[in-house]
């Protein structure tokens, strides 16, 4: 193991009937010790992330928002770098910024918001990120790539964080682990979704085998700054219960995955508050998953685990 981050935990949130509720999701968010609320970014039935996070910030004192992550096809970089900043200077500092390349069929299917090759997809990401990075700097700024042009433009606001908020990407496949390992200061070790749904190839790469190779490929492409980065580890379902084997067969035919594979795989968490703690602490010598974050679903029946662990 190179280092041991202390552990920090995050909740995932997307939808609420109405601003109180999105309130009160944000404030228990904070008062049972999670680090950051985190939103997804789709078409699909869940708030718009900029707006819904900025509300999170207003109604919580320490609690950090993010996105993971927002989908870089569906708007300009400078669009992103102003909304990004505007939201990291009114939290003071308590944004961080997920972007994506986008991968889910049907955001580009509604939206006719032409769906290119991944090789493509990630190319802007990166010119993206660059672009993005250079508008928090001082002064003006120009940029001429294969996607965007920025022409002496003077991005403002600033951000609060000094150097712009910490910037997350995230994936399953060699080449956009390999991009993050590279240029993001957290990297999100998640499922293959290169098909566009979670499918079959998602949830085979959810495996520990997988998630083994993933580690290698961030290794290699990060080189000397591997140890300045943050992995982080999204879960898609945990349940804590003292009955480990039933609840793991359940979670498994869910996921159409075997008993064993839910119970060995880094996104999937079933077991006692004990169970979980100890298994997280393995997670973190194997993969360095020191960034854990969890459904909504799961925030109240996992608050034991973050309070043994936080900090830690």
């Amino acid at each position: 193991m190179s280092h041991a981050r202390p552990f920090r935990f995050g909740v995932m949130a997307s939808k609420a009937s109405s601003g109180t509720e999105w309130a009160e999701i944000s404030r228990k968010a904070e008062s049972l010790g999670y680090a950051t609320l985190v939103m997804p970014d789709h078409f699909g039935d869940q708030l718009a992330p900029t707006p819904a996070l900025s509300i999170a910030a207003a109604n919580t004192t320490t609690l950090r928002v993010g996105t993971l992550v927002y989908a870089n096809d569906f708007r300009h970089p400078a669009v992103l770098a102003k909304e990004a900043a505007t939201l990291d200077l009114l939290s003071d500092g308590r944004f961080e910024f997920g972007l994506g390349a986008g991968w889910t069929n049907d955001d580009y299917k509604w939206t006719g918001v032409p769906h290119d090759r991944a090789g493509i997809r990630i190319d802007r990401l990166i010119e993206a990120v660059e672009v993005i990075r250079g508008l928090w700097g001082d002064g003006d700024y120009s940029f001429s790539g294969d996607h965007y042009t920025i022409t002496e433009m003077n991005g403002l606001p600033k951000p609060a964080q000094a150097g712009g908020p910490p910037i997350v990407i995230g994936g399953g496949g060699k080449r956009v682990l390999s991009t993050a390992a590279r240029l993001a200061d957290i990297v999100g070790v998640n499922p293959n979704v290169g098909e566009g749904v979670i499918g079959a190839e998602a949830i085979k790469s959810m495996s520990a085998e997988a998630t083994n190779e993933k580690l290698e490929w961030v290794r290699a492409a990060a080189g000397d700054r591997f140890d300045d980065i943050e992995i982080s580890i999204l879960k898609f379902a945990v349940v804590v219960t003292d009955d480990q084997d039933t609840a793991a067969g359940a979670v498994g035919m869910g996921f159409g995955m075997s008993p064993d594979h839910v119970l060995s795989s880094p996104h999937a968490m079933v077991g006692s508050t004990e169970q979980l703690a100890d298994e997280l602490r393995e997670q973190r010598d194997k993969w360095q998953g020191s960034y854990v974050t969890v459904q909504l679903d799961a925030m109240e029946s996992f608050a034991p685990v973050v309070a043994a662990l936080a900090g830690t």
